[in-house]
């Protein structure tokens, strides 16, 4: 796996460029975000999309050379502009990652990767008949992520949602499924519209969080920050995650008891996943379990549990 492609399954922001604004390209990649996202579809009107294809083309240089993914949602696949993508693609080497709105069939993917084995995939789900089929959508051949589209997914179904969204938590809920079931990195959920808000950002991102979500899609760098620092873990977190990883590494395999709770491998595994959410996170949880327990200090609290 090229870093690139680890830094895309790991990115917790994806900011949203217009094709046409590629004099922004620099300032995006400035602005900390874990991903950039060139867009040919909803940020271009149709009598652009040549101009903003070949205004991308005209950056290749610099997409080969950036130090995050950079990634290019092109048009509905199917479409007679999905096509003149595809083809463009073809011509355009530099783009290793590509963004498919509305996908609907996990056929349409299979067929892009046979033209185009090289990409790496993000399926936006966006529509009801995206979420009927997602499951088989995960699975097609070059998915690297699952996306949520909620906007687009209220336009369809023709549907409003209240504070907090609960009218569509089985897409989301779906998704992560899909996204577990395909053993995908966890799926990215879609914008914060109001981009000046930054406590909608940051209830929108803990929500994606509670669906077990490990990125949001941006559309304005002020939002970088704010989704950053809801997908660290707090102090207390860390420390409870740190010390639960201990604990199984000296009982090796053993059950434990820590703080007077059953430390097992559902608590171990929900303490790693808070350690992955730390930025460049390497540390080998594996070694760490088979490490020699006496060079590790007892962690306060912890009790071997002895069957009875």
């Amino acid at each position: 796996m090229s870093s690139l492609t680890s830094a895309l399954a790991q990115a917790r922001s994806l900011l949203f460029v217009p094709g046409t604004k590629v004099e922004r390209f620099a300032k995006a990649l400035a602005s900390g975000a874990d991903a950039i996202v060139l867009d040919l579809e909803d940020a271009v009107p149709p009598s652009e999309k040549d101009t903003a294809r070949q205004a991308i083309a005209g950056i290749a240089n610099a997409i080969s050379a950036a130090p995050v993914p950079v990634v290019v949602r092109i048009n509905t696949l199917g479409s007679a502009l999905g096509l003149a993508d595809t083809e463009w693609l073809q011509a355009t080497p530099a783009i290793a990652h590509v963004m498919v709105p509305k996908t609907e069939q996990a056929q349409d993917l299979s067929a892009l990767h046979q033209r185009l084995p090289n990409l790496q995939l993000i399926a936006l789900i966006e529509t009801a008949l995206g979420l009927h089929h997602v499951h088989h959508i995960a699975a097609a051949p070059g998915v690297a992520r699952l996306a949520v589209g909620h906007i687009d997914f209220l336009a369809d179904l023709g549907m409003q949602v209240s504070t907090g969204e609960p009218e569509i938590a089985p897409l989301r809920f779906n998704v992560a499924m899909a996204t577990r079931l395909a053993n995908l990195p966890p799926a990215i959920d879609g914008v914060t519209a109001d981009f000046q808000n930054d406590e909608l950002l940051r209830q929108d991102t803990q929500r994606a969080i509670r669906y077990g979500f490990g990125g949001k899609l941006c559309i304005h760098p002020r939002q970088i920050e704010g989704v950053h620092t809801c997908f660290m873990p707090d102090a207390q977190q860390l420390q409870w995650a740190q010390r639960v990883v201990q604990a199984d590494a000296q009982a090796q395999g053993a059950a434990v008891q820590l703080d007077g709770k059953m430390v097992d491998l559902p608590v171990v595994l929900q303490a790693q996943r808070i350690l992955a959410r730390l930025p460049q996170h390497t540390a080998d949880l594996n070694t760490l379990r088979m490490a020699n327990t006496k060079q590790l200090p007892k962690p306060p609290g912890l009790t071997t549990c002895t069957a009875h």
